[in-house]
């Protein structure tokens, strides 16, 4: 049995994933702390390095999961183990600050990165920062490039982010399409059952 800290960034992720593991009981193979952060690179990094240090037990694995933006090949719903963390908002030329801008390894099985910063993407920011990175398909979200860094500096601690694709900017959705997907997609059993048999 694994002792696995689960990050939900938003409220409504929290409640969600506590509900899917209050509904598996005593099904569960691991153990689980959830711990709700906040949105952001600063309020996830204080949560994490917080969670750790505090652990009466040290953690197996650090678990990021919810929604993300999606870019073109992605469609709402599809769950996602990502293979790599990036930040896409940190300006710095290449190889001057590589412990900021370099990816990170991520324990997902699925060869896509997911890119982190402080700002929701559109259509637009998507375009640019596939071409900026030169990939083709990827996700994006507001934490794990910061959790991923705290997690190295706190001792190595392994992170696996699970993620359910709430909107497809370059698809026309908007901020209204997150908030109506997020409203019906309340089931996390799918995000908790990825954790489960990792």
């Amino acid at each position: 049995m694994k002792n696995i800290l689960i990050v939900a960034p938003t409220s409504r992720e929290n409640k969600n994933i506590r509900l899917a593991i209050e509904r598996k009981g005593e099904q569960l193979k691991n153990r689980y702390t959830v711990a709700y952060s906040g949105i952001g690179k600063a309020a996830a990094a204080a949560t994490i390095m917080r969670e750790l240090l505090q652990a009466e037990k040290l953690y197996d694995l650090v678990a990021v999961i919810g929604y993300a933006a999606g870019s073109l090949g992605f469609k709402q719903g599809e769950v996602v183990v990502p293979s790599r963390v990036q930040y896409h908002d940190a300006d710095i030329p290449e190889g001057f600050i590589p412990e900021i801008t370099d990816p990170r390894n991520l324990l997902g099985n699925e060869d896509i990165t997911v890119f982190t910063g402080d700002s929701f993407v559109n259509a637009r920011s998507v375009a640019e920062i596939k071409a900026r990175f030169g990939v083709e398909k990827a996700i994006f979200d507001m934490e794990i490039g910061a959790i991923a860094i705290a997690c190295e500096m706190a001792g190595n601690v392994p992170v696996l982010a699970v993620k359910v694709i709430s909107d497809v900017p370059e698809d026309g959705h908007t901020e209204l399409s997150y908030e109506e997907f997020a409203n019906t997609w309340v089931d996390f059993s799918p995000i908790l059952d990825k954790v489960e048999n990792f």
